[in-house]
């Protein structure tokens, strides 16, 4: 039997891990580290690098380097997140036929799921240069607050890279499984899960090997992609206030400026000030100008500010919705590379009103909870309870345009809940159920997952009939609905496929052209 591992796909680094000999192991790249850039890179022959050496010629080659997809993945082209993100990257977004965000590059489209199929390939063959055999499953980790269409896009990516994906679970939850592991101590931890593209938050009561999420939110537009992006605009606003030129528009410019904030950034989590140095940014009249300033710790406070406040209300939530308050909380443990920033640490401390632990590595302990979730799931791992919960609300729609919740965000899965429900119209013989998945009480606003008819309803005045709608989720997330008329008996269900945004001839094509 192969072995099944665990890979953390980020949006700015990847990881793999195994459990070897009954140990959780983070497994090093082709070219020895540990973690591994989500990057892909084009050459103009259509030749592709992954990675390090992706990363590597991004800025002499921004047009054809594409990074940050795990924020494009399951997302419309015409949203308003899509919309404002695209303006800032270097390469082309594109509205794919359905409506989705789709990459071009050498005038060929991708879909994010191909694109992070490549990252998944590459943590594939790590694993399978390790063992020198061939690796076919996997475990791999979401943000706790990715919807439906986001997991299964996931999954679809892990299809076209080769892998069979047996699980997708919570990055926050892996966190915790990595924290706990081999710990017999009954606690209550909180995992402040802040990386690249998303921030999670989740509290978790740890009972006797069992591992029980009491409640999830978080934020998928908030990650350190927009810290660079604080810096990056005020490296751009004060090169044009010095020189008069807005290389805005000049992509190679941006993608040095954008590595230049990135690196300001994580010097300045040990440093109190540093230099940013970008000699030839551009050229005018005057001949060639350049960028020259130090950055203070202080000032990339005041940049980032309204950033960090965005990360108090999901974490008063999270506590509300799991019943718990900052006292009874035994740790706090510190996900993502963010969690380095020393102004993010004191928010945190301020939040839960005590320092947060520091005995995991932010980079490695979501990779390391896949491998402990792959090792449960290939039997390497015993008496270890996993027991996670839906992080969106389910319900349908009713008249008004109303959302009406059947089963709410943070209920443990598996589970089985209904209601009862009526008609709005005089001989109402049939009914339709919109399967909705959200947070808003209007419907519209909410993700539709899909719909069906019950049918053969008996005619009777509005308001008489009585409809059953039922709806369950199973351990792996799948959601089925079913709506029964319980004057007539009469039932239909449906099991809702997640719907991914690729068709079935789009994904084989997918997997045809990565082969």
């Amino acid at each position: 039997m192969s072995k099944i591992i665990g890979i953390d796909l980020g949006t700015t680094n990847s990881c793999v891990a195994v459990i070897e000999g009954g140990e959780p192991l983070v497994l090093p790249n082709s070219e020895g580290s540990r973690t591994t850039p989500s990057m892909v890179g084009f050459t103009e022959g259509d030749e592709r690098f992954v990675g390090q050496q992706a990363k590597r010629q991004a800025i002499v080659n921004p047009e054809r380097t594409v990074y940050d997809v795990k924020r494009l993945i399951g997302q419309k082209y015409k949203s308003q997140y899509v919309s404002h993100y695209r303006e800032h990257l270097p390469f082309n977004i594109i509205e794919h036929t359905n409506g989705d965000a789709w990459v071009e590059v050498n005038q060929q489209t991708y879909s994010p799921q191909e694109i992070s199929s490549l990252i998944l390939r590459k943590m594939k063959q790590t694993a399978e240069d390790y063992f020198g055999e061939e690796i076919t499953e996997a475990v791999i980790t979401v943000p706790a607050y990715f919807d439906d269409a986001q997991r299964q896009a996931t999954k679809d990516a892990g299809t076209i890279a080769g892998l069979t994906i047996r699980r997708i679970i919570n990055e926050p939850t892996a966190a915790a499984l990595a924290y706990g592991y081999n710990k017999d101590k009954d606690s209550n931890i909180v995992v402040f899960d802040l990386g690249g593209g998303t921030f999670d938050v989740s509290v978790v009561q740890l009972r006797d090997g069992v591992f029980e999420v009491a409640a999830t939110c978080g934020d998928n537009n908030l990650g350190g992609e927009d810290f660079d992006r604080a810096i990056l605009d005020f490296l751009l606003e004060r090169f044009k206030a010095e020189t008069g030129n807005d290389v805005s528009h000049d992509k190679m410019a941006l993608q040095r400026l954008k590595e230049a904030a990135e690196n300001a950034k994580c010097e300045l989590s040990t440093l109190t000030e540093t230099n940013i140095n970008l000699p030839f940014l551009a050229v005018d009249d005057s001949g060639p100008r350049h960028l020259s300033l130090s950055l203070s710790r202080s000032q990339l406070n005041d940049l980032v500010y309204d950033l960090v406040e965005r990360l108090e209300g999901p974490c008063l939530t999270a506590m509300e919705d799991a019943g718990v308050n900052r006292s009874s909380l035994d740790d706090i443990l510190l996900v993502g590379g963010m969690t380095r920033m020393p102004l993010v640490q004191e928010k945190v401390e301020e939040i839960f009103g005590k320092r947060p632990s520091k005995g995991v590595n932010p980079d490695e302990v979501v990779a390391i909870g896949a491998a402990i979730q792959s090792g449960i799931l290939g039997g390497e791992v015993r008496e270890v309870i996993l027991l996670d919960v839906t992080p969106l609300s389910l319900g349908i729609r009713v008249a008004g345009d109303r959302f009406s919740t059947i089963i709410p965000k943070n209920r443990s899965i598996p589970t089985r809940l209904s209601r009862t429900f009526t008609t709005t119209e005089d001989n109402q013989e049939v009914v339709t159920i919109d399967v909705l998945q959200g947070e808003s009480e209007r419907a519209s606003e909410n993700k539709l997952l899909g719909m069906f008819h019950l049918t053969g309803i008996e005619p009777a005045p509005k308001g008489s009939a009585r409809i059953e709608v039922s709806f369950e989720i199973d351990t792996d997330g799948i959601v089925q609905v079913s709506a029964r008329d319980q004057k007539s008996d009469k039932e239909h269900s449906i099991k809702v496929e997640s719907y991914s945004g690729l068709t079935n001839d789009e994904l084989i094509r997918a997997i045809e052209r990565n082969r």
